[in-house]
């Protein structure tokens, strides 16, 4: 789901979203994290078929740190032990959750097999399901999954499924199929999901799709903010004249996003970006500012995930001694930098003097935050750095911290 809805819901939005009936029992409460071991003492942690095939029946569990504990023991499993049983609980079990927690924790395991299996849930009732799966093939293109995809757009309009469909096809962009269709949706819809689509476009720099989104980027209202951020993503420096112009007119909560994207654009970049530094913190500090301040952190969030290790810090800076609900917007768009470029916020943890506030942060983001396929990727990715990185570094001493804090 996209950031700047998600900072806009903060108070509105589960820790597991709800689904269609079709989509099994899911455990309600809130986590509370920070249970996890405190190192990795093993690569892999033998278990008995009995016992994964336990852990893999509590993925499922109510009680979030007994869940948390059974996704754990399965992803350190042996993969010659944890995969069949995945495959074989993502296919038969009982429990419409934990078929969709398998998937997501077979996607982590790297095996050939997941993408034969990913493809033959395209079709699955179960919403979870097919929401992973299209998450997957954004990350693992396959154009023989293009015409399903193009299929599964009409009759996708949840909420929770469509922004995954949406956002997988802008990765095709490549195609003129995926571009004819993705061109539309920006002028069509419903105003969610063609925020979604914006979004998504600005991210895989769709300068086919730069005219309809600037058409978009001119018109006042809640889709605004998304186009000029595309417009920046994109890259064109065409969109310079639009956003300059958008400078003398926009309404004082789009000027984040009009600075960042001319930031992003290359132009006059250390004003903009200080711009929304100062804009953060004065809405940290007037509790009537939280309009601005959600923008301010997202137009951060956007040069960071760009490749602008300052701009992730500066978050950091802002949202560390922070209370809610200040502290909810930051962490959500620092949660975002994290997912969407995890080797530039593994580089700006390390930087850090005391990392600590900065990890706490992405533990309350990763709360929020309903981006599970991206979860995993970002685990992972935390994991694979901690045995890479030689013993008692600080590489290894944050990816440990990541490891428990973030309860993976």
């Amino acid at each position: 789901m996209r950031l700047s809805v998600l900072i806009a819901m903060l108070a509105l939005t589960p820790a597991v979203p709800t689904a269609a009936p079709s989509a099994g029992s899911a455990p309600p409460p809130a986590p509370q994290r920070g249970a996890a071991p405190k190192s990795e003492p093993q690569r892999e942690v033998p278990l008995t078929p009995q016992q994964l095939k336990a852990a893999i029946d509590r993925l499922g569990t109510i009680d979030y740190a007994v869940r948390s504990a059974a996704a754990r023991a399965v992803r350190r499993a042996p993969a010659a032990l944890a995969l069949p049983a995945l495959l074989d609980a993502v296919v038969a079990h009982a429990d419409g959750y934990v078929r969709f927690r398998a998937l997501v924790l077979l996607s982590g395991f790297n095996d050939p097999r997941t993408h034969d299996v990913m493809a033959g849930v395209l079709a699955s009732p179960n919403d979870r399901l097919r929401a992973v799966s299209y998450s997957y093939f954004e990350h693992n293109p396959d154009p023989q999954i293009l015409p399903r995809l193009l299929d599964a757009l009409d009759r996708e309009e949840s909420e929770f499924v469509r922004p995954a469909l949406t956002r997988t096809l802008a990765a095709y962009g490549g195609d003129s199929r995926a571009r004819d269709v993705l061109t539309g949706l920006v002028l069509k819809g419903q105003d969610f999901f063609r925020s979604v689509v914006i979004e998504a476009l600005g991210d895989y720099k769709a300068a086919y799709a730069l005219k309809p989104i600037t058409e978009v980027a001119k018109l006042e209202g809640p889709l605004q903010d998304d186009a000029v951020l595309a417009l920046g993503k994109i890259g064109d420096k065409r969109s310079l004249e639009t956003l300059a112009a958008l400078q003398r007119t926009a309404p004082r909560t789009v000027q984040p996003s009009i600075a960042a994207a001319i930031c992003l654009l290359g132009i006059n970049c250390s004003s903009h970006q200080g711009y929304l530094v100062q804009t953060v913190r004065f809405g940290s500090d007037n509790l009537g500012y939280q309009d601005l301040l959600r923008a301010s952190a997202s137009g951060l969030a956007s040069l960071a995930i760009a490749g602008d290790a300052a701009a992730a810090s500066a978050l950091i800076e802002a949202g560390a001694p922070s209370r809610d609900p200040v502290r909810a917007a930051i962490a959500l768009a620092l949660g975002a930098v994290a997912l969407r470029n995890t080797p530039l916020m593994l580089k700006v943890l390390e930087s850090q003097a005391d990392p600590k506030p900065a990890v706490l942060l992405l533990g309350e983001a990763f709360d929020m935050l309903e981006e599970d396929l991206q979860e995993e990727r970002f685990f992972v990715a935390v994991r694979r750095g901690y045995w890479a990185a030689p013993e008692a570094s600080s590489a290894r001493t944050i990816a440990a911290a990541l490891i428990q804090t973030l309860d993976f």
